[in-house]
């Protein structure tokens, strides 16, 4: 009995599509714990943020000072060049942060991303309470974004892991242990690189049309 060569395509496809969550599954633990720690080091930053606010206003300072928010302004008129530029900026972001160095460097990555992290929640207790309602719905695109990045310093993880230990993973050495979590890591940067997209048109949309109208209401 021979399969039909649709049949094959529409299986080779499904693989692929589930491919990313064969690899969450057979790593639940890290998975669970990265989640667990860098949604804390999130809370634990925007916590010191509201205790010492020097900290929170130095994070919002150092992005005028920069020239972060005059880059941005030009973009706020086209949704969709302000959603592009946000995605741009993200996988810039996480592939210098984790993605090359823990290519170099086992786990590299996974520590420096944590600081990463915190910084934002400093930067959200800078809003101050008074803004909170307004910026709520800005909440989402930091759980999709920092989802994203969970599913990278997961694939930072076992990547390091199989180079590391290349038994884990079924290989008779380090290079090719290396090679097998560079490939798993390949796969779970799929899933994430579409939640950073999912996260860059949602921020720029209610960025545009949601929050930035409710501050100028608030403002004036």
């Amino acid at each position: 009995m021979t399969t039909q060569p649709g049949i094959r395509t529409t299986t080779r496809r499904t693989n692929v599509l589930l491919r990313p969550f064969q690899v969450i599954r057979e790593n639940r633990r890290p998975f669970v714990v990265l989640n667990v720690a860098l949604f804390g080091l999130l809370v634990a930053g925007f916590v010191v943020g509201m205790l010492v606010p020097e900290l929170s206003a130095g994070q919002v300072n150092g992005l005028v000072e920069d020239g972060t928010l005059d880059q941005i302004a030009p973009l706020l008129g086209n949704v969709w060049f302000f959603a592009l530029a946000i995605l741009f900026n993200n996988a810039v972001n996480v592939g210098a942060v984790i993605v090359l160095p823990s290519l170099i460097v086992p786990f590299a990555g996974i520590g420096y991303f944590g600081y990463k992290v915190a910084e934002i929640g400093l930067t959200l207790a800078a809003s101050g309470s008074d803004l909170w309602g307004a910026m709520l719905p800005h909440l989402v695109t930091v759980v999709v974004e920092i989802e994203a990045y969970v599913l990278l310093a997961l694939g930072a993880y076992v990547l390091g892991r199989s180079w590391i230990f290349p038994r884990t993973v079924g290989a008779s050495n380090r290079r090719r242990g290396y090679l097998r979590g560079l490939q798993q890591f390949g796969w779970l940067i799929l899933p994430a690189f579409v939640l950073l997209v999912i996260g860059a048109l949602y921020e720029a949309v209610t960025l545009i049309y949601v929050i930035l109208p409710q501050l100028a209401e608030l403002a004036g």
